[in-house]
């Protein structure tokens, strides 16, 4: 069991090494920059995270908070930036597409022929590579951006599954958390691509910027497991005070809806707002999810407002028996 733990921790986290350095070699193809490989330095960071984990906690989870998610998120953020804001000087063409990859097929087709003849299956494997990498270099640069966004979102959630648990959440809380995320995954992919692919939003460089500010802030409650747990009541924790006894008794329910009205659907109604009311940007789709944002806000509001009054009446019931007795 403790293998499979040790082996579960290694594999989770060397996806995520894999993951975010294909990011960083994206960025230092676009840009045409060696410098740009510095950023796989970040991963030094999950590296490090990975040995005191494995050495302090045997390769298991931390109670509320996975640093092996948060750092993942170091390493991948800042090359989605780069690749995001140099979006707008990338352009699809078919026919050049095309050509590049026959190409590349037929130059495939000579590097494999030539080394069975010549120097034999390790120069194989190694030309091999060499095309494969050619061939992955002529797809589209936007696709490219959508699909590290995609398999980053996908990545978070399975890494999740995949890494240990600690002791404090159960697999049944793990489950509820997992379920939470691919929600919150597709419409974290929804926002960003939706909007970002907006023609007039490509050509305000600071409206760029702006949206992918509120994008990475809606990915920092990935690493967080308090939407599953509660603190729970302590017995010296007095009943006179109201906002402790409330707070560790709805503590996941009053962190959901912190997240949704705070994190995610907020900011993203107010960004979706400023589009439609100061750059008068509108399309379908647009105002179709600005209307989903009302409406989850309001549903959040209105879901506090019951646990408020559910609360106020359990305490008042209370002091009433207390009265009596």
């Amino acid at each position: 069991m403790e293998l499979m733990v040790l082996l579960n921790a290694l594999v989770t986290r060397l996806l995520f090494v894999l993951h975010s350095l294909i990011g960083v070699w994206r960025v230092a193809a676009v840009k045409k920059e060696p410098k740009y490989w510095l950023l796989a330095l970040l991963n030094l960071l999950l590296c490090l995270e990975t040995g005191l984990t494995l050495k302090f906690k045997q390769g298991r989870g931390y109670k509320w908070f996975s640093p092996a998610i948060f750092l993942y998120l170091i390493c991948t953020v800042p090359s989605l930036w780069l690749l995001e804001i140099h979006h707008g000087t990338q352009y699809c063409g078919n026919e050049p597409g095309a050509v590049q990859v026959n190409v590349s097929n037929q130059d495939f087709s000579q590097s494999r022929n030539s080394s069975h003849g010549s120097e034999g299956i390790d120069h194989h494997i190694i030309q091999t590579a060499k095309v494969f990498v050619n061939q992955l270099s002529t797809i589209c640069e936007t696709v490219w951006t959508l699909a590290l966004h995609q398999t980053f979102l996908l990545l978070l959630v399975i890494g999740r599954w995949l890494l240990p648990i600690g002791v404090e959440i159960t697999r049944d809380q793990l489950s509820q958390l997992l379920l939470m995320f691919v929600g919150t995954a597709a419409d974290i992919l929804e926002f960003a691509s939706e909007t970002l692919d907006i023609e007039d939003v490509r050509k305000n460089y600071a409206l760029i910027n702006a949206i992918l500010a509120v994008w990475t802030w809606s990915m920092l409650q990935f690493p967080l497991d308090l939407a599953v747990q509660h603190i729970g009541c302590k017995p010296t924790v007095s009943p006179r005070r109201i906002p402790s006894l409330l707070l560790c008794r709805y503590s996941a329910e009053l962190w959901n809806i912190g997240v949704s009205l705070f994190i995610q659907d907020g900011p993203f109604f107010i960004v979706r707002s400023i589009l439609m009311g100061h750059f008068r940007i509108f399309n379908q789709m647009l105002v179709f999810f600005t209307a989903k944002n009302i409406l989850v806000v309001t549903l959040q509001l209105y879901r506090l407002a019951v646990i408020t009054l559910d609360f106020r009446a359990t305490i008042l019931q209370k002091s009433k028996k207390e009265v009596s007795c």
